[in-house]
């Protein structure tokens, strides 16, 4: 059972459309689809080794209501920072999920 009280932070979640310009040109741009209620589950940052040298991955993870349609395509705004999503996984029967992120 998710408890309400700890879904206490806010998640925007984008995904990419491409609507027309005035010429009738497909233009590439980020809709915001849904916002939820969240809870921060884990957030780090690791530095990992690169091609050229090491660069730091900042992960998160995301617990919330139930969402239909997300996919990995998508992308999460969370305090000023954008993170795609990379997975999730379902909490009961709809009753939630758990969604993992990489920042973008």
């Amino acid at each position: 059972m998710m408890r309400a009280g700890k879904l206490n932070r806010v998640i925007f979640l984008d995904r990419l459309t491409a609507p027309l310009n005035e010429n009738r040109t497909p233009v590439p741009a980020w809709t915001n689809i849904a916002t939820l209620r969240a809870e921060v589950l884990q957030h780090s940052i690791d530095e990992a080794e690169a091609d050229n040298g090491e660069r730091d991955t900042d992960s998160i993870s995301f617990r919330t209501r139930f969402f239909t349609g997300l996919t990995t395509a998508d992308r999460i705004r969370f305090m000023g920072r954008t993170y795609n999503v990379k997975g999730w996984t379902e909490i009961g029967i709809r009753g939630g999920l758990e969604i993992k992120a990489v920042a973008a």
